[in-house]
């Protein structure tokens, strides 16, 4: 499995902030997000090749029994399965961050922290191609991956928010779902690696999140360490 990273943190996003947890990040993405904060596992995935023993023995040496698989997309990792259930086997509890573009098929995982990713992910022709940002745009929704996920899983809704106008479609798209999700369970994140630029999203964001009954989701790692790899 090729991993870009394995690192040990506090979570900074979604319901569990602020846990310090083990964020192993495998190499590669079936999207391309115009915005993406890593590019380094998803436009140009990079990373060693590691055994699934390898791994293992790198969450292994940190205090905390809290692990999240993310990306890129985890999903889309060989051996994704089977390193989820050795961790679970070996007492971690499991966030897997995931776009739910891919089915879980019964994966082990504690909480799904489920990433749908709305019209203003996909890139332009300019910057991604013509090839990639049509798949994007085809692939970056897939409501039947996501009623499963909801299903059969502890899981967050964590949509990445631009603009006041992105509400109206994460609304659209969770009537479009047809499956009960509590209000709570809704996170709105404000996109931006800067401390500026989050704060300037997080006025109105909060105002909206008051009046829909969502979840103001901060990205604490930024406030904390910056835009910088391995926090």
């Amino acid at each position: 499995m090729r991993i870009a990273e394995i690192f040990y943190s506090i979570q900074g996003e979604g319901k569990l902030t602020g846990v310090p947890s083990v964020f192993i990040r495998t190499s590669g993405c079936n999207l391309r997000c115009g915005w993406c904060d890593t590019p380094y596992a998803s436009w140009h995935p990079e990373g060693a090749l590691m055994t699934e023993m390898e791994i293992l023995a790198a969450a292994a040496v940190h205090p905390t029994s809290h692990v999240v698989l993310t990306g890129g997309e985890p999903m889309i990792a060989p051996g994704v399965a089977s390193l989820a259930a050795q961790l679970k086997a070996r007492g971690h509890h499991v966030t897997i961050e995931t776009a739910a573009t891919v089915a879980p098929q019964g994966i082990a995982c504690d909480l799904a922290s489920l990433s749908p990713k709305l019209g203003h992910s996909t890139p332009s022709t300019a910057v991604a191609g013509e090839l990639w940002a049509a798949r994007h745009e085809r692939n970056r929704l897939n409501l039947s991956v996501l009623r499963a996920w909801i299903g059969n899983y502890a899981f967050q809704l964590k949509f990445v928010v631009r603009a006041a106008a992105d509400v109206a479609e994460i609304q659209s798209l969770l009537n479009e779902l047809s499956v009960r999700v509590p209000p709570e369970n809704v996170l709105l994140m404000p996109e931006g690696t800067t401390e500026i630029s989050l704060r300037e999203r997080a006025g109105w964001l909060v105002d909206i999140c008051k009046q829909t009954g969502y979840r103001f989701c901060p990205r604490v790692q930024v406030a904390l360490f910056g835009h910088t790899r391995g926090t």
